[in-house]
């Protein structure tokens, strides 16, 4: 009797109403996936009679499927949210150890620096070299950001110089008057292994025709080397790629260096000075965090450096669909969705992360509102049938 297809109506109507209604209730829900009601027809089956000549025994839903489009992307200024634009999930080791994944990119710091989600599991990435940015390992760890002590001093080792020095200037001594030996130099500060800052002063005297003295004193002293010029303005002495060395007396005591001068010329134009750079600093606080579309996490300090301090990581599945939902907008692995693929952001066909952006549930109201009122015909459709079954039904028992 049709009592028993208006009730799977009913029933279909109801949980498809109550799919919209959590599709409209996470709207504004970060990282949240819509889903959506998939409906199966119900049809009796017996020996010797085909489906075809008998009426349907009604409706089931079949499953509720995830939509896994992209959502809008939001700028929020936190350097700490990050959203995915293409396909992946971040990986996340939650506080029972197990694996889980989410698209919510809403992440915080814990107390012992570690990256984390507003449900405390941990963000897993590659942990890197701190000045190559490169992959140390394959294995996700999780991201612990370098929130602790400063980073160290580094002892100065090398300078690189670059700059031109006037050809047209007289040879010092036959200058009238002689011309002083601190007119052309420069000077910069390099460190010693506690990051003490220890001036270094290079003067440059012309002793003859395309012939420079280096001095590191400004008046008495004598040369450390000498920097010899082609006719082309091109420097020859030292050869390319031999640097000059150089010792400086700090407070603990003296340290050599080396003087990169391979970048140094002699034209016709005024001393200038272009480059000067050393490979020292002294210890820092960390001061900022950045996080790339490569998902390179770059920690700045208050010395002026940049080290990378881990990358973040993506994983895809072949089904998507098949993943099972925790809530929180988190999913697990399951047999249906297969195994994990675990890669780099913006390789293969992973999509890029964007820094201070939340990725926006992909709902459209719109849509869903007319799908509610779409649904809502249904049950009332659904629910007539009944009514007009039970009309009949009442007929037939009052015949006489």
């Amino acid at each position: 009797m049709g009592f028993q297809q208006g009730l799977s109506g009913l029933n279909a109507a109801s949980r498809n109403l109550d799919v919209i209604g959590n599709n409209i209730a996470n709207a504004n829900t970060v990282g949240f996936k819509q889903s959506r009601t998939e409906f199966a027809d119900l049809v009796a089956s017996s020996i010797g009679v085909t489906s075809g000549s008998t009426a349907g025994i009604g409706v089931e839903v079949a499953t509720i499927a995830q939509q896994f489009s992209q959502g809008n992307i939001t700028v929020t200024g936190n350097t700490l949210d990050v959203a995915i634009n293409g396909n992946g999930f971040f990986a996340l080791t939650q506080t029972d150890g197990s694996a889980a994944y989410t698209r919510n990119g809403q992440f915080k710091l814990d107390k012992d620096g570690n990256l984390v989600t507003n449900q405390s599991a941990q963000v897993m990435g590659y942990p890197t070299d701190p000045l190559t940015g490169l992959p140390t390992s394959v294995t996700l760890q999780p991201i612990v950001l370098p929130t602790g002590g400063p980073i160290p001093a580094q002892q100065s080792t090398a300078i690189t110089a670059e700059f031109n020095l006037d050809a047209e200037a007289p040879v010092a001594a036959t200058a009238v008057p002689p011309t002083p030996r601190t007119t052309y130099g420069t000077s910069l500060n390099v460190f010693d292994s506690q990051g003490v800052a220890v001036p270094v002063n290079l003067y440059f005297e012309k002793t003859a025709l395309n012939t420079w003295a280096v001095y590191n004193v400004p008046t008495a002293g004598a040369p450390i080397s000498s920097l010899v010029f082609s006719n082309t303005g091109a420097l020859t002495t030292p050869a390319p790629g031999t640097p000059i060395a150089l010792s400086v007396t700090g407070p603990l005591g003296a340290f050599a260096l080396s003087l990169d001068v391979d970048g140094v010329t002699q034209f016709g134009s005024p001393f200038a000075v272009s480059n000067l750079t050393q490979d020292g600093y002294t210890s820092g606080e960390l001061t900022g965090i950045r996080i790339e579309d490569s998902g390179n996490i770059t920690a700045r300090y208050s010395n002026g450096q940049t080290q990378s301090a881990g990358q973040l990581a993506l994983v895809n599945f072949r089904n998507p669909q098949g993943l099972g939902q925790l809530g929180a907008q988190v999913w697990q692995e399951t047999f249906d969705s297969g195994l994990p693929v675990t890669g780099s952001p913006s390789q293969g066909n992973f999509g890029s992360l964007r820094s201070g952006s939340v990725e926006d549930a992909n709902v459209d109201l719109t849509s869903e509102l007319v799908n509610m009122l779409t649904a809502q015909r249904a049950y009332q459709a659904n629910a007539q049938t009944i009514k007009t079954q039970d009309q009949v039904l009442s007929t037939l028992v009052n015949l006489r």
